[in-house]
């Protein structure tokens, strides 16, 4: 659940459903998954300061003899991921912004944790909040999903347990923090780097709105969200688990991301299951093997490279990273004990399942004539 939205189908151009006989349609469909579509700039950069934002505040912390708490802090480095199509003095200007927002989110789950109810309520009015903010300011990719996500965690990992906490709610934020701030530390340097060696920056991509705004595209995201949110944080209540009900929900908004048009909702769907499934076995792979706490900041570090650098050619592809990218942080943060935690490992994948299925089903809300890039 990280990085840019693919360019690949492109929600800006005419969508060929109306056109295309159903077994072009269903070729299309197949090639998304394992077609490599051409990156719109460089990657290595925006890639490259993920991982060092994953990295550092991790690695501190692992020196330090507090590994547990290096993860926490991992969390705090999806600022890192936000604004990269902006111009540069623009980004730097707002990534604090972002990184408050994400520590704001954190703390209303860390309060709401204790009283499940409450909890889920607040799960549907922070996506809310968020998305209206985001699809408002125009603030592109990767969407409101990671907001949402660190929300969920802070209600997972600073739950109840045995009659207490099962983090110290503000040993996880005072931790999430310090990520937040490495991401925007390492953001300033790329950009005095990069001015001091005389790079000239790219076209920004992404225009940030002055007041927030919600267009016909916006409201119908919006909606979407609204949509994915209230169902399901319902299903997850009533028919699998309430403490799951945020990967279900951060599962749908990913899907939706900031892309109109039902072809890509509909393949998106698609790509977000399968990579999950697969980048599921992959953590499971990986944690066969007994890995040494001095080893996990390379982990992380690598998994997020890796997801930013095929994020905006292959969402499926992407997911086969962030999967045990975050599957590594839920079980490294709650202390969970050796060996492979099979359960956790299926209840992602029927949380997964459902969230992708409403987040695609979502894209009958948008008209066929509404497939310009919101």
């Amino acid at each position: 659940m990280t990085g840019s939205d693919p360019r690949s189908p492109d929600p800006r151009s005419p969508d060929p459903s109306s056109s295309r006989p159903p077994t072009a349609l269903i070729r299309v469909w197949a090639r998304s998954h394992f077609t490599l579509a051409p990156a719109p700039s460089r990657r290595w950069p925006v890639a490259l300061q993920a991982a060092l934002s994953m990295f550092l505040p991790v690695a501190l912390f692992t020196l330090l003899g507090q590994p547990a708490v290096g993860v926490m802090a991992a969390s705090g480095a999806f600022t890192a991921i936000y604004l990269v199509g902006a111009a540069p003095l623009v980004r730097l200007r707002l990534l604090p912004v972002v990184g408050v927002a994400i520590l704001l989110c954190a703390a209303i789950g860390a309060v709401l944790a204790p009283y499940p109810a409450a909890a889920a309520i607040g799960l549907v009015v922070v996506s809310l909040a968020t998305a209206a903010l985001h699809y408002g300011f125009r603030l592109g990719p990767p969407g409101p999903v990671f907001f949402v996500l660190v929300y969920g965690l802070a209600t997972h990992v600073t739950g109840i347990s045995g009659g207490r906490r099962i983090v110290d709610p503000l040993l996880f934020l005072g931790a999430l923090a310090v990520g937040a701030l490495t991401a925007y530390v390492i953001a300033v340097a790329a950009f005095l780097i990069a001015r001091a060696r005389g790079v000239v920056a790219p076209p920004p991509r992404t225009q940030i709105a002055r007041r927030p705004r919600l267009d016909r595209d916006a409201r119908a995201l919006l909606l979407r969200v609204a949509v994915v949110a209230i169902a399901g944080t319902l299903l997850s209540m009533l028919l699998v688990d309430p403490q799951r009900a945020y990967w279900t929900v951060c599962a749908g908004i990913a899907v939706i991301g900031v892309n109109v048009g039902r072809r890509v909702a509909f393949i998106r769907g698609s790509q977000r299951f399968l990579g999950t499934v697969v980048g599921a076995g992959l953590f499971a792979l990986l944690g066969s093997f007994p890995i040494p706490v001095i080893v996990l900041p390379f982990l992380l570090a690598g998994l997020q490279f890796t997801v930013e650098i095929f994020v905006v050619r292959n969402y499926a592809l992407a997911l086969v990273f962030i999967t045990p990218l975050v599957l590594f942080i839920i079980t490294s943060t709650a202390g969970a004990g050796g060996g492979i935690p099979w359960d956790l490992i299926l209840e992602r994948i029927v949380d997964t399942l459902i969230g992708a299925v409403l987040g695609a089903a979502t894209g009958i809300f948008h008209p066929r004539a509404a497939l310009r890039r919101s």
